[in-house]
């Protein structure tokens, strides 16, 4: 019985990401978002259970990228495609560029699978992290609806995410091996600065977790490399 625990816990977020699809097509992007914190909850959990339980399978991983596909890359797709829909240029071809978040997901998921380098660690942006950030621009768009409604903008943010998504930028997990603090000083400073700005600014506070996650990312990996040197 407890081998399908972590495979249920999958199967809610792929549930979740579908119900958060729908909201999405409605024009609900603010439900839509908190059914990705949802689908982001259930696709953080499945893993730790599973390794908890001792009971990780090649199943389990293929439904997990599954999962994730609609969750981290359709549903961002969409949420693009209605932000496109009402920005400040009126095309009817132009919100379908938005989709262009969902096919780089799927190569930034098919790359994961058979990239042996990924396994402590990511190799481009993660996808549950870029659509955090996606999800977030409809709340932001409450306070600066000209920014946010430059379809420039939202363009530039699909091709600059959508290179994230299968570029060579060493990410680090949050999945911690151990707690020291030598060894994961920028993880907990990522954590303890994310806290303190989603603690103040909520949801716009996600393009500056997104930006302070690369950087930190970034200074991690120099820094390891200057020890090993």
């Amino acid at each position: 019985m407890k081998k399908h625990i972590p495979n249920a816990i999958t199967c809610a977020n792929l549930f979740s990401g579908c119900i958060g699809i729908v909201f999405a097509f409605s024009g609900d992007l603010f439900t839509a978002a908190y059914f990705v914190l949802l689908s982001g909850i259930f696709d953080f959990f499945d893993g730790m259970v599973a390794r908890l339980l001792n009971v990780k399978s090649a199943i389990g991983k293929e439904l997990d990228s599954l999962a994730d596909m609609v969750s981290f890359g359709f549903l961002p797709g969409v949420v693009m495609f209605q932000l496109l829909k009402t920005s400040d240029f009126s095309s009817a071809y132009l919100p379908y560029l938005g989709f262009i978040i969902t096919v780089f997901s799927a190569l930034r998921l098919a790359k994961f699978n058979i990239d042996e380098r990924q396994t402590e660690e990511f190799i481009g942006l993660n996808t549950p992290m870029n659509t955090l950030f996606i999800v977030s621009l409809p709340f932001i768009a409450q306070d600066y609806p000209a920014v946010i409604g430059s379809s420039i903008l939202l363009l530039a943010i699909t091709a600059i995410n959508s290179f994230l998504l299968v570029s060579e930028i060493k990410i680090f997990s949050l999945k911690f091996q151990q707690m020291s603090w030598a060894k994961n000083k920028f993880k907990f400073i990522f954590l303890i600065l994310s806290a303190v700005l989603i603690a103040f600014l909520r949801f716009t506070a996600v393009p500056f977790v997104l930006v302070l996650y690369i950087a930190l990312s970034i200074f991690h990996f120099r820094s390891s490399a200057a020890k090993e040197g």
